[in-house]
This record gives structure tokens, C-alpha cells and sequence, in this order.
């Protein structure tokens, strides 16, 4: 497993984005997009080291935001996703969202599980 980003759960994309640019320096900013299988809005900050924040609106995150809850995850790249699970799930982790094509990857899977390090989302290979 690689780290690959943090995911943000928030209220607002935009107002996120523009208080992250008073703290940090920003390389890239993608769009914001909308994701059904997912059922959230999701944009992909890239700061200046590389560091990558996935900002996350919508359904999936609103009961946490209410709980002023906004770290929502870390993601991992791994190489074979079904493997990963298998061998996380084998360890006590348990599934949360099987995995399903993600937009804002370009429709690589990702899955969702409840594991030592708390939520977790796995990437396939990145």
C-alpha cells in the first residue's frame, strides 16, 4: 500500500479551496466533479510538495460534517485492489463500500474500509 492523498470531508468545495489557498501553496486544482457512485462532489488539490487533498461534498459526508468531523480518510494506491481487501479484511478490517469505479480517477476502482487507521480507501494501482 502507497499513500496517496487525505480526503477531507466538507461543506462547501469552493470556500474550502479558497481557505486552503490562505495557508498552503497550490499546484493544481482539478474540477469539481460529481460522482453518483460515490454520491458525492469530489476536487483533487495538489499542493506545492506533492501532497494531495481530495475534498469531498455531498451526501456521503454531510452527517460528519454536522459533527464538525472533517477528516474523512486516507487513501492508499495498491496494485491489486481485490487482493488488498481480502488480506485487510483477513486482518479484522471490515468492508464498508465495495469497490466502484471512481470518476475523479478516471474510473479506477476504489473501495472503502474500516480498518486500524480508521476509514481507509483503496486505489487501484496509481
Amino acid at each position: 500500500m502507497k499513500f496517496h492523498h487525505i480526503g477531507i470531508a466538507t461543506e462547501d468545495i469552493d470556500k474550502m479551496i479558497s481557505k486552503l489557498k490562505k495557508f498552503f501553496k497550490i499546484k493544481e486544482i482539478s474540477d469539481i466533479v460529481y460522482d453518483k457512485n460515490q454520491d458525492a462532489n469530489l476536487c483533487m488539490i495538489t499542493l506545492e510538495d506533492g501532497i494531495k487533498i481530495e475534498l469531498i461534498s455531498g451526501n456521503v459526508v454531510s452527517n460528519i460534517v454536522k459533527k464538525r468531523q472533517y477528516l474523512y480518510h486516507t487513501c492508499y494506491s495498491v496494485n491489486d485492489l481485490d487482493a488488498t481487501i481480502k488480506t485487510l479484511i483477513d486482518d479484522g478490517a471490515l468492508l464498508v463500500r465495495e469497490s466502484k469505479e471512481a470518476i475523479l480517477f478516471n474510473n479506477k476502482k476504489v473501495a472503502f474500509l474500516m480498518w486500524n487507521l480508521g476509514l481507509i480507501e483503496l486505489l487501484e494501482g496509481d
